[in-house]
């Protein structure tokens, strides 16, 4: 169990599986659990306010109150019995108002039911504590939200560094432990980016297997929903919650029997030295432990860009879903966010026809033609965080934005699971490192990545 971190009540370090573990040992309680995720978000010296749009106190404290009263609750049995978790603020939850990081939807009517991923979540046992804080409509990779406030990076918090969007809350609510794990969502890489910035791991699954009902959407063609955590082995068990499959141990891999795909191209350029080197270094370690690198054709991705030239699928869908909140409160919206939606209205239905099958026959051919690798592997995004007086001008914002976005979408774009693995030196910014997995091979990839996560972590 390591640290054994329960000793110190110290929720920013430690597992899932470590606390569930203390639990079920009964080394701590349920209830001082709770309390302790819940006392760190209501700290008003801390992100609390920021990462949270609405917390959950008094259910979660009674739920985890049942769980330790009842010691033969089914749930008290189950994978996730009594750890808190956040979900972020697209999720239904029973009885409230689904506002996607916005004030537009402030009196829409209040959901009738749970979201499934919420359901089972609480089925496994979870206590959920709170909705947290997003990129207005998940539209944008940098977290920025100007009606909640952004919350910030605890890496070089003086400068205030950004979190990384859009699941924004959801990445703080870990590292400063106001949950041990989040649920966001993933359109772009708005699980994989935050996870990079924070230094923490995020996966964003092949789209199918995840229950999208009660979800509000960005883009019904690129949206999936995940984890972000702080090692592999939690994503992987939240993974098998929300997919609703039975609960089995990863694979153990050799890394001698795994053939990498190095990415050649467009997403290697512009990146920054500490993300080269940090990236280099982890290379390197797979390498030495046997695993196989084989370049990538430079060439492969660059019909990509060249079909999303318009705007793509989320500008177009969000448009169509968006447009009468647009219409009737314009001014109400993040003005970079509504910029956005609003390159929508130039795709016609032609065009967004055009795009389907561009993108239908890509992901064909490379099915057939990648290498023969069994996982793609590039850096996550081409920065560490900027600081968010950088982004005051919305040229810079704009540029930063699609450069952040730009490597995390190719897994989106191509429906493959993809995770973010931490890869930077002890003292510096986080770095990730992304591993692209064969769509509907997600248990695969993250076994893959669970072999290599202690090879990168702190590459020199």
């Amino acid at each position: 169990m390591g640290t054994m971190p329960f000793h110190t009540g110290d929720l920013r370090t430690g597992t899932l599986e470590d606390w569930g573990k203390a639990l079920r040992k009964n080394l701590i309680s349920c209830t001082t659990i709770t309390d302790l995720a819940l006392t760190n978000a209501r700290d008003t010296a801390g992100e609390g306010a920021r990462v949270f749009i609405e917390r959950f106190d008094q259910s979660a404290l009674a739920a985890a109150e049942a769980l330790d009263a009842d010691a033969s609750a089914p749930e008290r049995h189950q994978p996730l019995a009594g750890l808190p978790i956040s979900i972020k603020d697209l999720f239904d939850v029973e009885g409230q108002v689904t506002q996607s990081g916005s004030v537009v939807l402030s009196d829409a009517p209040r959901a009738t039911k749970d979201a499934e991923a919420v359901h089972r979540l609480r089925k496994a046992g979870a206590v959920i504590i709170g909705r947290t804080n997003m990129t207005e409509f998940a539209y944008s990779g940098l977290g920025l939200n100007p009606h909640y406030g952004t919350p910030s990076n605890p890496f070089d918090r003086e400068r205030q560094r950004i979190p990384g969007g859009s699941s924004s809350g959801a990445a703080i609510s870990v590292t400063d432990g106001m949950a041990l794990a989040a649920i966001g969502s993933d359109t772009g890489g708005s699980l994989r980016i935050p996870a990079a910035f924070c230094g923490l791991v995020g996966f964003k699954p092949t789209q199918s297997r995840m229950p999208m009902d009660g979800v509000l959407p960005l883009s019904q063609t690129l949206d999936t929903i995940g984890p972000i955590a702080r090692s592999v082995a939690c994503c992987a068990l939240l993974d098998s919650v929300l997919a609703g499959d039975p609960e089995t141990a990863l694979e153990i891999i050799e890394l001698g029997s795994v053939r990498f795909g190095v990415l050649g191209g467009y997403v290697n350029e512009d990146l920054a030295p500490d993300v080269a080197a940090a990236f280099d270094a982890g290379l390197s370690r797979i390498s030495s432990a046997g695993g196989v690198l084989v370049d990538m054709p430079a060439s492969m991705l660059d019909d990509i860009p060249e079909i999303n030239r318009l705007g793509g699928f989320a500008a177009a869908e969000s448009y169509a879903s968006l447009r009468y909140l647009l219409d009737a409160s314009r001014t109400e919206f993040d003005p970079r966010v509504a910029q956005r939606i609003e390159k929508g209205a130039a795709i016609s239905t032609e065009d967004y026809n055009a795009m389907k099958a561009a993108r239908a026959a890509l992901i064909d051919e490379l099915r057939v033609h990648d290498g023969g690798v069994d996982v793609w592997l590039c850096p996550t995004v081409p920065m560490t965080a900027p600081r968010l007086r950088d982004l005051s001008d919305d040229e810079e914002y704009a540029r930063t934005n699609l450069l952040v976005l730009r490597n995390p979408s190719v897994a989106n774009f191509l429906d493959r699971p993809a995770i973010s693995l931490p890869c930077h030196v002890d003292d510096g910014l986080p770095v990730g490192l992304m591993m692209i997995g064969q769509t509907g091979q997600d248990r695969r990839l993250l076994a893959v990545a669970a072999a290599c996560e202690r090879l990168v972590a702190s590459a020199e």
